[in-house]
């Protein structure tokens, strides 16, 4: 399985948000640091209980999604559109420090919310998912997101921009 940043480790994850600043340019896309910060924000308040999405599939092709594109090899490629709506719109930090520091206590409240046994959160496409599924795709999605800024490095970076 290729890897991906765990999110559960708060350290490391800080380490490469700490190379992130205001002006760091995308690779691709049209968010600047603070809207891609804030979008993650967004992504992890639903899987902790803060905000609470519907499922947009029956269940069968959920299902199927899931094993797709959780549960593989599955890469988020660059310019994907997700299911959020657009995180260039608006601004809920005053700076990134600010957006950074709440996404460490989102992320800290969905340790919290999956402490409760048995629970699980909704993805819109994907259906319920369990802490292990959500540490699965939120580290793909974070990966694409700091893939997307730099924050990561390699081959996979010197693709994008050729």
């Amino acid at each position: 399985m290729p890897e991906y940043i765990d999110i559960t480790d708060r350290k490391n994850l800080n380490l490469l948000l700490s190379t992130l600043q205001p002006g760091t340019p995308a690779l691709w896309g049209k968010m600047n640091a603070q809207n891609m910060i804030e979008h993650l924000v967004e992504a992890v308040e639903y899987t902790n209980g803060k905000r609470v999405a519907v499922l947009r599939f029956p269940k069968n092709k959920a299902n199927k999604q899931r094993e797709d594109l959780v549960n593989s090899d599955f890469v988020i490629p660059p310019g994907a559109q997700g299911y959020l709506p657009d995180a260039t719109k608006t601004k809920r930090f005053k700076d990134l420090e600010t957006a950074i520091h709440e996404l460490n206590n989102e992320l800290d409240a969905f340790e919290y919310f999956f402490k409760t046994e048995g629970i699980t959160s909704t993805h819109f496409e994907f259906g319920p998912m369990n802490h292990k599924e959500w540490i699965i795709w939120h580290g793909k999605h974070f990966t694409h997101h700091f893939k997307q800024f730099g924050l990561l490095g390699g081959s996979w970076d010197a693709e994008v921009r050729s």
